[in-house]
């Protein structure tokens, strides 16, 4: 089964949480938005999240605070702050408190959605923990490189099929960057290599026609994305 990356936002700009909500939200992320940071914290205790993304000047409690509160409770999860405090002084304040990135508003959202991806991309660890997941209608065993429609009819995948449908499932409903999957699938980038993608991406695909439901988007100049639709 399919699951989202949850990201918790706490942010008193209404109009901009709402737009980084929805982007995120457009991008395969869960997200839950926040007016404040004592909402927020309530928000935190009730359910498990990805990563925090946290403006710092909030009513009721600040992001400084909240951080704190959060870390106290959980040690490994991701926090970025999002600020307009832009000084030298600021941004160390919020590394001494344990946060994983600081971004200065105004900034540019796509370069906000890179910044998580990164994030996320050292910190979780589903890559080592999942081995089968159900994509669709289909099922993908990584471990006997199998994929198994219904009625019991299964393709067997070659090896780089394999591992290319396991780095595209781990990071399900997210954009995977071509130089991630040449470090995880081929672990070179030269140029053979480089074109092998779109073949393999091509064959994949023909595997997962069988679900009109699932498609591999091309994120031109950037890498692609696998998205089933509900």
């Amino acid at each position: 089964m399919e699951t989202k990356q949850k990201i918790l936002i706490a942010e008193d700009d209404i109009n901009l949480g709402k737009v980084i909500g929805s982007y995120l939200q457009a991008k395969g992320f869960e997200v839950t938005l926040c007016e404040n940071g004592s909402q927020a914290l309530d928000e935190f205790q009730k359910d498990d999240f990805s990563l925090c993304l946290l403006d710092i000047m909030m009513p009721v409690k600040n992001g400084y605070v909240l951080s704190t509160e959060i870390r106290d409770r959980d040690k490994k999860i991701p926090i970025v702050f999002m600020s307009v405090k832009s000084l030298e002084e600021d941004v160390l304040k919020g590394f001494q408190l344990d946060i994983d990135d600081y971004i200065i508003k105004p900034f540019s959202i796509e370069e906000l959605l890179m910044r998580i991806q990164a994030i996320l991309r050292r910190t979780c660890n589903v890559d080592d923990e999942v081995k089968v997941f159900q994509i669709g209608k289909i099922l993908f065993d990584s471990d006997t490189q199998l994929l198994v429609y219904r009625k019991n009819k299964q393709v067997r995948l070659t090896s780089k099929e394999n591992a290319l449908l396991y780095v595209l499932c781990a990071k399900m409903g997210m954009i995977v960057n071509r130089s991630y999957i040449l470090k995880k699938v081929w672990e070179n980038n030269d140029h053979y290599n480089a074109r092998s993608i779109d073949v393999y991406i091509n064959r994949l695909r023909k595997y997962l026609r069988h679900d009109s439901n699932i498609s591999i988007l091309n994120v031109h100049g950037i890498g692609f994305k696998l998205i089933v639709e509900k």
